[in-house]
């Protein structure tokens, strides 16, 4: 087989970081490509998502569709209205209908662990290896990259894909000089049975935000007669602090809800009906845009959360890794599994894109600040609605209704040209 000039794949010894949606997606495109070997190392004894509920929207479906997986993951609630409202007066500030698009599927919102069961069934067996934690790397030159692990083992490989999320220890690693810091934002995650709150509000089996000026609680069915809840709270990360390594850890129900006495009382009261032991707590943490995703000349790349530390400020990280996975796989299989081709044409595809997030939320966030000040002196109300991110003519398409097999046939259309 010849793969533009060569005359066939050169064999590619590829370590996948984490075992996320990023990390198991990226091995089911990897594992399509001729001469590559994929394992993926993850730190968890047994495989599971921490979280609570995860949007599947029509650039997610798109890249599932892509890797088989799409027709795996039947477990869901349809998503087509999404509303805002004042979490103290209930007023409804913002409602979005979603209407059908090419996918022919429904957005849902769904158990992040539906998800990652979708995936798994599509990773081949023996690849996924557990209690795997990453402890060190060495860059051994021509000779790859040396994973140590905390269990005394070792390997040598050709390409380290980094999927191990925000607190990337790949990342912290090729990236030494890298910070992430606390965004002032903590998060509280808990299913649980829609039959335990059903009587509270009808609005509340209408996938939402409920907020006040720095808090909101989003509720949302997630299909299987489950509902989530997940509620934030912004303190000034200037006076407080958070553990970088506070992610789903329990918390008590008191704390909880102590940040919530403001909203209305149906709210309080389905914060109340949380179980002991029910909330996981999250500190978020963001990072500053990398100049490039790769490292260690082309034996590093990363995807999903640890390329770019937004704390799931556009609800669709786990779409977002997926692509970069989808991608990866492409820009490999179309250079014989050349990484120093390959890599150099990830980052020309996918490090713009994430250039243009983090440019529209320094857009949003001066926005916001330049209305609170017109404002003057602005009521609560008048501050709720000041954060209410809503479409507004805004055109997201290029996020939410992304065509990531579509975007790769037009990068390769391109190289054509040019090799040809």
């Amino acid at each position: 087989m010849t793969v533009n000039g060569n005359p066939s794949p050169s064999h590619l010894r590829v370590a996948i970081i984490g075992g996320g949606p990023g990390g198991l997606a990226t091995a089911i495109a990897l594992s399509k490509i001729p001469n590559v070997t994929v394992n993926i190392y993850e730190q968890a004894t047994v495989l599971r998502e921490v979280g609570a509920g995860i949007s599947i929207g029509s650039n997610t479906w798109n890249a599932l569709e892509l890797l088989g997986v799409a027709d795996t993951l039947t477990s869901g609630h349809p998503t087509w209205t999404v509303l805002n409202m004042n979490g103290r007066s209930g007023e409804e500030l913002a409602r979005r209908e979603k209407v059908r698009d090419e996918t022919g599927r429904p957005p849902v919102r769904t158990q992040r662990t539906k998800l990652q069961s979708a995936l798994l069934a599509h990773v081949k067996p023996g690849i996924l290896q557990l209690s795997k934690r990453l402890v060190r790397m060495v860059n051994k030159d021509r000779e790859g990259v040396e994973l140590y692990f905390e269990d005394g083992t070792t390997t040598t490989v050709d390409l380290v894909v980094g999927a191990d999320g925000i607190r990337s220890v790949v990342r912290d690693t090729a990236w030494p000089d890298y910070e992430i810091k606390f965004t002032g934002t903590t998060i509280w995650r808990t299913l649980l049975p829609w039959d335990d709150v059903k009587d509270l509000d009808p609005r509340f089996e209408i996938t939402g935000w409920w907020h006040t000026p720095t808090t909101h609680v989003y509720f949302s069915p997630v299909g299987e007669g489950l509902w989530e809840i997940a509620s934030r709270a912004w303190q000034d990360p200037e006076i407080h602090s958070a553990n970088k390594k506070s992610w789903g850890v329990p918390v008590e129900n008191s704390h909880v809800e102590s940040h919530f006495t403001e909203y209305l009382p149906q709210i309080r009261e389905a914060l109340g009906r949380v179980p002991p032991d029910g909330w996981r707590e999250f500190a978020a943490f963001a990072g500053p845009e990398l100049a490039q995703l790769t490292a260690w000349d082309n034996k590093i790349v990363l995807v999903g959360d640890s390329s770019h530390a937004l704390s799931g400020a556009f609800g669709s990280g786990a779409g977002f890794a997926i692509e970069d996975g989808y991608i990866l796989a492409r820009a490999l299989e179309y250079w014989g599994n050349d990484t120093g081709k390959a890599l150099p044409l990830f980052d020309a595809i996918r490090l713009p894109y994430y250039s243009r997030m983090y440019a529209h939320l320094a857009s949003e966030a001066d926005k916001r600040t330049a209305k609170l000040k017109a404002l003057g002196n602005p009521t609560f109300d008048e501050r709720v609605k000041n954060k209410i991110i809503t479409d507004g003519g805004k055109d997201m398409s290029w996020i939410y209704k992304n065509d990531i097999g579509a975007a790769w046939e037009e990068y390769a259309q391109q190289l054509d040209a040019t090799y040809t």
